[in-house]
Protein backbone atom coordinates (compact mmCIF):
# COMPACT_ATOMS: atom_id res chain seq x y z
CA UNK A 1 0.00 0.00 0.00
CA UNK A 2 1.02 3.68 -0.77
CA UNK A 3 -0.11 4.69 2.68
CA UNK A 4 2.72 3.01 4.46
CA UNK A 5 5.58 4.32 2.01
CA UNK A 6 7.96 7.06 3.65
CA UNK A 7 7.29 10.57 1.45
CA UNK A 8 10.72 12.02 1.61
CA UNK A 9 13.54 11.18 -0.27
CA UNK A 10 16.28 12.02 2.47
CA UNK A 11 17.79 9.52 4.01
CA UNK A 12 17.89 9.68 8.25
CA UNK A 13 20.83 8.66 10.04
CA UNK A 14 21.43 7.89 13.79
CA UNK A 15 21.33 11.35 14.74
CA UNK A 16 17.85 11.89 12.72
CA UNK A 17 15.09 12.53 15.62
CA UNK A 18 11.80 10.45 15.51
CA UNK A 19 8.56 10.66 17.12
CA UNK A 20 5.21 9.39 16.54
CA UNK A 21 3.46 11.14 13.65
CA UNK A 22 0.14 11.64 15.03
CA UNK A 23 -1.01 12.54 11.21
CA UNK A 24 -0.50 9.65 10.27
CA UNK A 25 -2.39 7.66 11.92
CA UNK A 26 -5.35 9.58 10.59
CA UNK A 27 -4.26 9.41 7.40
CA UNK A 28 -4.11 5.89 7.32
CA UNK A 29 -7.80 5.51 9.20
CA UNK A 30 -6.40 4.16 12.24
CA UNK A 31 -8.21 4.37 15.34
CA UNK A 32 -5.55 6.06 17.29
CA UNK A 33 -7.67 5.95 20.60
CA UNK A 34 -8.37 2.18 20.08
CA UNK A 35 -4.81 1.54 19.65
CA UNK A 36 -3.96 3.50 22.62
CA UNK A 37 -6.26 1.31 25.17
CA UNK A 38 -4.41 -1.68 24.34
CA UNK A 39 -1.50 -0.31 26.10
CA UNK A 40 -3.31 0.94 29.32
CA UNK A 41 -1.83 -1.07 32.65
CA UNK A 42 -5.16 -3.84 33.19
CA UNK A 43 -6.88 -1.01 35.83
CA UNK A 44 -7.29 1.95 33.34
CA UNK A 45 -8.00 -0.61 30.09
CA UNK A 46 -11.15 -1.94 32.36
CA UNK A 47 -11.91 1.49 33.73
CA UNK A 48 -11.78 2.82 30.03
CA UNK A 49 -13.42 -0.13 28.22
CA UNK A 50 -16.72 1.31 27.57
CA UNK A 51 -15.33 4.99 27.36
CA UNK A 52 -15.73 6.18 23.62
CA UNK A 53 -15.65 10.26 24.40
CA UNK A 54 -12.30 12.58 23.66
CA UNK A 55 -11.90 13.69 26.58
CA UNK A 56 -9.16 16.24 26.46
CA UNK A 57 -6.64 17.23 29.03
CA UNK A 58 -3.91 19.66 29.68
CA UNK A 59 -0.34 18.00 30.63
CA UNK A 60 2.50 19.49 31.28
CA UNK A 61 5.47 19.04 29.88
CA UNK A 62 7.95 18.23 32.78
CA UNK A 63 11.11 19.14 31.49
CA UNK A 64 9.97 22.02 29.48
CA UNK A 65 6.71 23.39 31.68
CA UNK A 66 4.93 23.62 27.96
CA UNK A 67 1.01 23.01 28.24
CA UNK A 68 -0.22 20.67 25.96
CA UNK A 69 -4.03 18.93 25.22
CA UNK A 70 -3.40 15.22 25.33
CA UNK A 71 -6.31 12.96 24.86
CA UNK A 72 -7.43 11.53 28.29
CA UNK A 73 -6.04 7.74 26.97
CA UNK A 74 -3.00 9.10 26.65
CA UNK A 75 -2.39 11.12 29.38
CA UNK A 76 -3.55 7.94 31.57
CA UNK A 77 -0.69 6.25 29.41
CA UNK A 78 2.01 9.12 30.39
CA UNK A 79 1.42 9.48 33.50
CA UNK A 80 0.58 6.53 35.32
CA UNK A 81 0.70 3.13 32.58
CA UNK A 82 4.17 3.80 30.97
CA UNK A 83 5.41 3.78 34.77
CA UNK A 84 4.79 0.40 35.32
CA UNK A 85 7.27 -2.26 35.79
CA UNK A 86 7.26 -4.37 32.57
CA UNK A 87 5.54 -1.77 30.31
CA UNK A 88 8.87 -1.71 28.24
CA UNK A 89 11.01 -4.94 29.03
CA UNK A 90 14.30 -6.94 26.96
CA UNK A 91 11.31 -9.08 25.66
CA UNK A 92 9.40 -6.24 23.98
CA UNK A 93 9.69 -6.25 20.05
CA UNK A 94 11.53 -3.43 18.84
CA UNK A 95 9.09 -1.39 16.99
CA UNK A 96 6.95 -1.89 20.06
CA UNK A 97 9.51 -0.73 22.50
CA UNK A 98 10.37 2.33 20.38
CA UNK A 99 6.73 3.42 20.18
CA UNK A 100 6.58 2.59 24.10
CA UNK A 101 9.01 4.74 24.71
CA UNK A 102 7.19 7.77 22.87
CA UNK A 103 4.58 6.96 24.97
CA UNK A 104 6.20 7.19 28.12
CA UNK A 105 8.23 10.43 27.09
CA UNK A 106 5.36 12.69 25.68
CA UNK A 107 6.75 11.76 22.25
CA UNK A 108 10.14 14.18 23.06
CA UNK A 109 11.85 13.24 19.76
CA UNK A 110 15.11 11.12 20.28
CA UNK A 111 17.65 10.12 17.91
CA UNK A 112 18.42 6.49 17.48
CA UNK A 113 21.46 7.26 19.43
CA UNK A 114 19.55 8.59 22.18
CA UNK A 115 16.93 5.26 21.71
CA UNK A 116 19.98 3.05 22.00
CA UNK A 117 20.59 4.52 25.30
CA UNK A 118 17.37 3.91 26.51
CA UNK A 119 16.48 0.73 25.44
CA UNK A 120 19.83 -1.22 25.48
CA UNK A 121 19.44 -2.24 21.66
CA UNK A 122 21.90 -1.27 18.94
CA UNK A 123 21.39 2.42 17.25
CA UNK A 124 22.24 1.12 13.71
CA UNK A 125 19.27 -1.53 14.22
CA UNK A 126 16.90 0.63 15.51
CA UNK A 127 18.16 2.89 12.46
CA UNK A 128 17.32 0.16 9.96
CA UNK A 129 13.82 -0.50 11.30
CA UNK A 130 13.03 2.62 11.95
CA UNK A 131 14.96 4.62 8.54
CA UNK A 132 13.09 1.94 6.14
CA UNK A 133 10.34 2.58 3.54
CA UNK A 134 7.69 1.11 5.64
CA UNK A 135 6.67 2.94 8.24
CA UNK A 136 5.90 1.56 11.44
CA UNK A 137 2.77 2.67 13.91
CA UNK A 138 3.60 5.63 13.03
CA UNK A 139 7.04 5.67 13.99
CA UNK A 140 8.92 8.87 11.24
CA UNK A 141 11.67 10.88 11.60
CA UNK A 142 11.20 14.72 11.61
CA UNK A 143 13.38 15.95 8.86
CA UNK A 144 14.02 19.29 9.54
Amino acid sequence: MIDHIRPSLVKPNLSTRFHIDYDWWESNDRDWRVYLKSYLCPDHQERYANHSENDLVDWVDPDTAEVQQLDGVQHILIDHCAKQAGFITDRTALVDAVFRLFLANGNTPLSCLELSERLGKPADTILRVMAGMRVYKGLRPILK
